[in-house]
């Protein structure tokens, strides 16, 4: 049942992201059905693959966060942003990279999704650090990669080249209060997962835990001063 709902959601991704892709290259239908139908089928991809997420990660030793499922868990936090944004905003667009991403994590999610290392927690609280920590650092990487895409937007538009690559993405102001949100989310949950954690902290020493909180309160304070 998983791995059809994988092969579903993964055609579903990519033929939003096709969708998107020749809307965007016929120039026409900026607001009109063509829109709707994408983001819908987007949605019900989104909903899939948060089901094969669930099932993945949830399993009676613990908690499954390997490598690819967690690459799957951050493309699906990425999927979800943009198909909410797009209601308010023209972002859509953005789903042309993000939506056929999210379909080869996806993928990889189930090649992996028996083999991954499970962490065994007897603690309601110390899973939820960990669950708020992974939407944290998901959150705060989509904002680097928003970053990113913000500044070769604006780069190019200095230049005065406004075609191709560009012409995909969102309005300059659109792309950067998109940034200083996610930022300001990704901070608080990584806030929220510095307090979660001071609980389950004895001895940073014996658990070896020093270059971690170390780079987490530096990471905070960056954060914080930005």
């Amino acid at each position: 049942m998983n791995l059809f709902l994988i092969t579903l959601a993964t055609l579903l991704y990519l033929l939003t992201a096709i969708v998107l892709l020749k809307r965007l290259a016929s120039g026409i239908d900026a607001q009109g059905s063509t829109k709707h139908a994408a983001l819908a089928s987007g949605a019900i991809a989104a909903a899939l693959h948060a089901a094969t997420l669930y099932n993945a990660v949830a399993v009676e030793q613990g908690l499954n966060l390997s490598f690819f499922i967690s690459l799957s868990f951050t493309s699906w936090l990425a999927t979800s942003l943009i198909l909410l944004s797009a209601l308010r905003h023209p972002i859509e667009n953005l789903g042309i990279a993000v939506f056929p991403f999210a379909a080869i994590a996806l993928l990889l999610q189930g090649y992996q999704a028996e083999s991954g290392v499970v962490i065994s927690l007897s603690s309601t609280g110390l899973q939820a650090h960990i669950l708020i920590s992974a939407i944290s650092y998901s959150l705060l990487t989509l904002a680097a990669i928003q970053a990113v895409l913000l500044a070769i937007q604006n780069k190019q538009l200095r230049n005065r080249h406004p075609g191709g690559f560009i012409r995909a993405l969102p309005p300059l102001e659109t792309m950067e209060c998109m940034l200083f949100r996610l930022i300001a989310i990704g901070y608080l949950l990584l806030s929220l997962s510095l307090l979660s954690a001071v609980p389950y902290t004895e001895n940073i020493f014996e658990q070896h835990l020093v270059h971690k909180t170390i780079l987490s309160i530096s990471a905070w304070v960056v954060f914080a001063i930005l």
